[in-house]
């Protein structure tokens, strides 16, 4: 999805006036301008309108005081369309200038950017800045891997906080270690340097199993470590397990390596940038750290070009949210 979709874009001769943080914003200096590279990137030729889908150039452009601000009234339904509604700056009051800076810093940092650095870089509140980034990521879910082939990693890891930094009140017996009671799950699956993550409820074998099975193509590799929640892959795959256990973490060439790396990656960031992440939220940022490690290819204006892109996807409202 993520290569159809970039070439889709690319193949379009797009001009990038975003490779660095300084011409993006000398670039996007006024509304027009953002407005503008939105509807190019976005529509590419001529304007369509959101309710009946209508392409041409001819649809009508209302002005208010003699000047045009981006509102047009489709020829065919007559309804006003801009190029906003349905994305996720639609009944945004943030200026499109805001947003731009917020969505190329946080493809650009490879650990994302805090709410409360991001309300203070551009000046809104906090609870503003969370929800522009909670928008931004929801945003980037289209973009997730949906199927692989070839040799595929798998492995899971535990996010939460551990038991013995918490006070006494707030503690919970035997939840050391790998325990679910006061930690989520998260199961991931990398092939081809593309990563998916799904938050689980447990790893056992059934669990762990059926989404291997609905994620990698049968016929390919799948590898993992020693952990008893596999010990039912290779009845449908070329199982390779590696025995951490046993201190050995390559055999035959075959390793976990790779999403142990994006483990590490993404812990860093919750850990440095986040500090903490609720469980109801927290398959949004593992879609975050997946989109920028499956783009780590690109540079930062293709990416952010590709995050702006993502924007035509279905948006989410504040209460939709924290429902």
């Amino acid at each position: 999805m993520i290569i159809h979709r970039v070439t889709k874009l690319f193949n379009l001769g797009f001009t990038d006036p975003t490779d660095s943080i300084m011409n993006m914003m000398e670039s996007f200096n006024t509304e027009q301008k953002c407005r503008e590279y939105l509807e190019d990137l976005l529509w590419y030729k001529d304007p369509i309108c959101t309710n009946c889908l209508s392409e041409r150039p001819d649809h009508y452009k209302l002005k208010k005081n003699g000047e045009f601000n981006g509102i047009y009234k489709c020829k065919d339904c007559r309804i006003n369309f801009n190029v906003k509604i349905g994305t996720m700056f639609e009944n945004s009051a943030i200026p499109l200038r805001k947003w731009f800076y917020a969505i190329y810093i946080f493809t650009s940092h490879k650990k994302g950017i805090s709410s409360h650095q991001l309300a203070r870089d551009i000046g809104v509140t906090q609870k503003t800045a969370w929800f522009m980034l909670s928008r931004i990521r929801h945003s980037l879910r289209s973009e997730k891997v949906k199927s692989f082939d070839g040799d595929t990693q798998v492995d899971e890891t535990y996010i939460g906080g551990k038991n013995h930094k918490k006070s006494w009140q707030k503690r919970v017996e035997n939840t050391q270690g790998r325990s679910t009671k006061t930690k989520a799950v998260v199961f991931g699956l990398l092939s081809n340097g593309k990563v998916s993550t799904e938050i689980v409820p447990n790893t056992k074998g059934k669990t762990l199993t059926t989404i291997i099975k609905n994620m990698v193509k049968r016929g390919s590799i799948v590898v993992s470590d020693g952990w008893r929640g596999y010990s039912q892959v290779h009845k449908h795959y070329e199982h390779k397990s590696i025995p951490h256990t046993r201190g050995q973490y390559v055999k035959d060439n075959y390793h976990t390596n790779s999403i142990e790396g994006f483990w590490s990656l993404l812990k860093r960031g919750i850990l440095g940038i986040y500090h903490s992440v609720s469980p109801k939220h927290l398959q949004l940022y593992c879609d975050e750290f997946s989109f920028r490690y499956n783009t780590k290819d690109f540079d930062e204006g293709n990416r952010f070009n590709f995050a702006l892109y993502c924007a035509f996807e279905e948006r989410i409202t504040y209460e939709n949210l924290i429902a």
